[in-house]
């Protein structure tokens, strides 16, 4: 149950207790964003983000960092137009540690000048990053094109201009003002009992900080929208980005629920109206979702589309008439029913890891007044009717106060004449009945979510071999109402060559298009009635399929799932759309140049092992990708005889091992031996490879043959990456915060049933990559002839145990671990004993496998840029 209490000095504290994990999170959630700043001051909030870390009058340049990270924590923060929220998770018995590191940093931050200086080039790097990216540049226009007075027509970043003018006068100035008691919430949750921690903040929280707080500075109203806004803009994009938007009010405004509801209906999940009609139906776009933005201040909603410039018209025509149907037609009691039982689910898979129960209450207590706001939000959600929502779409989705934005490739005939006598067509024209949803046999029912945490610890793990070969692992975890299932199967980018490059990917995703008994649009239908959510994935090693559900809805979605796994019939038309859509991933490669840097190079560390070939695919190998092959494939390599299975959660282990053997415990017999795979051959010499794209940034992939899934070597592997990454260390401080290269910058193995790689990547300036590089160089060489201190070791040890507890919160999480463990031969000897691994590497192992696998004779770059 969340506690709520205020210190003298006027700092909130909100807290609630959970147990699940070892596990503490702190959040400071900081009632200034950039929507507060003065024309003079654009970008000084998230400024602030950054400088908040760079050491305080106790603690050093990069000593925060280190500090959280060698008790196995991580630290970070964010900046929105109305908050900034700095926030720790940690193992909770270093939980005070945490807390300290905390409040020191938002009590007494040095903004040393030269530190300042120095984040300043950095915070440049990240805007240039942003302009690298096209959902950044739309979200831009439509946020420039929907706001004409209020300051949330501004970017959060700000401009290199704005940045580089900001003094540490100017930058205290803003500190003294908004980072005081008063204006800010303390949200904890985790591992420690209220008594300890009402100790700790009179500690480090209480007192007078020196600072009152001034009272909040007005924002500009925006005007009430007259007409029609209108901004299509010709950019260096490979496909259009469309956004059709409507003004809506602020989160606590008594409409807010029913706009949330009404976004989750129209455009969230492949079972929503504009993915079935203008996505499924017409195939007029790559991706479609809607979303109602509700932040402090009037907001907006808005569809946002991805598609091929030539379907604009068209996709604008048909999402607006979905919309204009909203306005004239009630909602089914069924489709209502579904919708608010996932808007409620979204607040109990929340609760699966303690940051995410810190950030609900944080975001209730900061941003909407108390923590009594969350539960009259979900009851005003569960007391919507069809009515409320036509009202609501009525009163806000007028066609004659849209706003549209657009980017589009160069070329693109698209103009605001059409776009106006597309919305005046279909605000005139008869509206159509709404799309026959099909009778689903199930309903979600009337959503009862219990949001309090169990106490009951996780089980054993308990493992099954079924009759037909099948390894089931299972393990309970009662904590939250929730359960997630893995089907995992030996494949993916191995078992391809060139001719077939993608089919496992195209294999994956159309997993759930469809089966003997049900078409894609049920099953969509029925894993949103279950509150869940299914998905198809492949890697370099692997095919799976996952899924996570409520616990109440076991059996029925344990049966959905297992029908997708075993009986997929990949339907021509289902299997034309995904490779559609995926043809226009290949075609939009060149607006992610990060990830086109690591498909270079894999092209050019790899010569003849799959490893070389991207896992989408190239156009040629997947234009020529069909049903038969997908058919072919899942017979020779899907067998139930090859599979693991994995289920975490609240579940009865007598049903999940009952289940399990009626769906998977027969072979269907046609099961086919693992394709050869060709050996890779040594590296000879070093090798280059530089791809010229004209983008701000440059991104540079600097790397060597890696090792093993398997090898004895990789804990020591990881302990050496674990020295190199994160914020505490060497590349980052040395290269980021020492010398201001980038925003971007770490260093990782990845491991395969062959050997992989071990590779440190940047995104810097055009004009530093040479410098960049040779900095990369020299602390990989330091690592290599240099003993690495014990202290410093043991940072890198502790951070990469603590970042693994973290991540494993989540059912999900833990299911797939389990199931890649078991998968590849490591039973649950990584799961379990992770840390142990871990904790017995020595300085030595680290110099010895830095010894052999850092050769600059046998070393591949990549770059990609200018």
């Amino acid at each position: 149950m969340a506690i709520r209490y205020a210190l003298p000095n006027g700092l909130t504290v909100v807290f609630e207790e959970q147990h699940a994990a070892k596990v503490a999170a702190f959040q400071v959630w900081v009632k200034v964003g950039s929507a507060d700043e003065r024309p003079d001051q654009a970008g000084l909030a998230h400024l602030h983000e950054h400088m908040l870390f760079k050491g305080t009058e106790r603690r050093g340049p990069g000593e925060i960092a280190r500090d959280v990270e060698a008790h196995g924590g991580e630290i970070n923060a964010w900046t929105s137009y109305d908050q900034t929220v700095y926030h720790i998770v940690i193992a909770s018995q270093f939980a005070r540690t945490g807390l300290d590191i905390l409040g020191d940093a938002v009590r007494r931050s040095a903004f040393d000048a030269e530190e300042l200086s120095r984040e300043i080039e950095v915070v440049c790097e990240e805007i240039k990053r942003s302009q690298d990216t096209p959902s950044r540049r739309a979200s831009r226009d439509l946020f420039s094109t929907a706001f004409q007075r209020h300051p949330y027509r501004l970017p959060v970043l700000g401009t290199a201009e704005s940045v580089r003018s900001f003094s540490r006068e100017k930058v205290l100035e803003f500190y003294h003002r908004y980072y005081t008691p008063k204006n800010m919430v303390l949200s904890v949750s985790g591992d420690l009992s209220e008594a300890e921690l009402r100790g700790w903040v009179d500690e480090i929280f209480g007192g007078d900080w020196g600072r009152p707080f001034e009272g909040e500075v007005k924002r500009p109203d925006e005007p009430a929208l007259t007409g029609r806004r209108v901004l299509l803009r010709p950019d260096e994009v490979k496909e259009a980005w469309l956004h059709l938007t409507f003004p809506i009010p602020e989160a606590e405004h008594p409409d807010t629920p029913a706009l949330d509801v009404l976004a989750m209906m129209v455009g969230q999940g492949e079972a929503s109206r504009l993915s079935r009609e203008v996505k499924r139906r017409h195939n007029l776009v790559n991706d479609i979702h809607a979303f109602a933005y509700t932040p402090q201040d009037p907001g907006l909603f808005s569809v946002s589309m991805t598609l091929q410039p030539g379907h604009c018209e068209r996709a604008l025509e048909e999402a607006a008439k979905t919309l204009a149907t909203m306005r004239v037609t009630p909602v089914t009691a069924d489709e209502l029913s579904t919708a608010k039982a996932l808007l409620e689910a979204e607040a109990v898979y929340q609760r699966e890891t303690v940051q995410g129960v810190a950030r609900k209450m944080g975001y209730f207590q900061s941003g909407m007044g108390s923590l009594e706001a969350e539960a009259r939000y979900y009851e005003a959600v569960r007391s919507l009717t069809p009515e409320h929502i036509q009202k609501a779409a009525e009163k806000y989705l007028r066609l004659d106060k849209a706003i549209v934005t657009a980017l589009l490739p160069h070329g693109t005939e698209f103009t605001e004449a059409q776009v106006n006598a597309v919305l005046d067509r279909v605000e005139k024209g008869p509206v159509a009945a709404p799309p026959e949803r099909k009778a689903s046999k199930v309903s979600a029912g009337e959503p009862s979510l219990k949001l309090g945490a169990k106490a009951k610890g996780p089980s054993d793990i308990i493992q099954e071999t079924l009759p037909s070969g099948a390894k089931l692992v299972v393990r309970v975890e009662p904590a939250v109402p929730l359960f997630a299932v893995r089907a995992a199967f030996m494949g993916g980018l191995r078992y391809e060559t060139p001719a077939d490059n993608g089919l496992t990917t195209l294999l994956a995703r159309s997993l759930t298009r469809g089966t003997p008994t049900r078409d894609a649009e049920e099953i969509s239908q029925l894993a949103d009635i279950y509150a869940g959510s299914m998905g198809g994935l492949s890697g370099r090693n692997s095919v799976n399929l996952r899924g996570e559900f409520l616990s109440r809805h076991f059996e029925a979605a344990f049966r959905l799932f297992s029908d997708s796994v075993l009986h997929p019939s990949f339907p021509e038309v289902e299997v034309a759309r995904e490779r559609s859509l995926m043809l226009q991933d290949i075609l939009t490669r060149e607006d992610k140049p990060s990830s086109l840097a690591f498909d270079l190079f894999n092209r050019t560390l790899f010569r003849t092992h799959p490893y070389r070939m991207p896992t989408l695919g190239e156009k040629e190998s997947v234009e020529a990708l069909g049903p038969e092959a997908l058919r072919a494939y899942h017979e020779k390599y899907m067998d139930p005889s090859q599979l693991v299975l994995t289920v975490v959660g609240d579940v009865k282990v007598d049903e999940v091992l009952a289940l399990a053997n009626e769906y998977f415990g027969k072979s269907k017999g046609k099961a086919a031996p693992a394709p050869r795979i060709l050996e890779e051959g040594p590296l000879e010499g070093a090798r280059e490879e530089k791809r010229v794209l004209a983008k701000a940034q440059s991104h540079l992939v600097v790397g060597f043959r890696g090792v093993r899934i398997n090898d004895p070597e990789r804990h020591a592997l990881e302990a050496l990456s674990g020295v190199l990454s994160g914020q505490g260390g060497r590349l980052f401080v040395e290269l980021r915060d020492k010398r201001s290269m980038a925003y971007s910058v770490s260093s990782f193995g990845v491991e395969g049933i062959e050997p992989g790689y071990f590779a440190a990547y940047m995104g810097t300036s055009p004009e530093k990559v040479d410098a960049a590089l040779e900095g990369i160089r020299a602390e990989l060489r330091r690592v290599r002839d240099e003993r690495i201190p014990e202290e410093e070791l043991e940072r890198a040890k502790q951070n990469l145990i603590g970042t693994h507890e973290i991540a494993l919160q989540r059912n999900g999480a833990r299911a797939g671990m389990m199931a890649m463990d078991t998968l590849y031969g490591l039973n649950m000897d990584n799961f379990l004993h992770y840390a142990e691994h871990i904790a017995a590497v020595t300085a030595d192992q680290v110099r010895d496998v830095a010894r052999k696998v850092i050769d600059f004779d046998k070393s591949v770059l990549a770059v990609v840029g200018p």
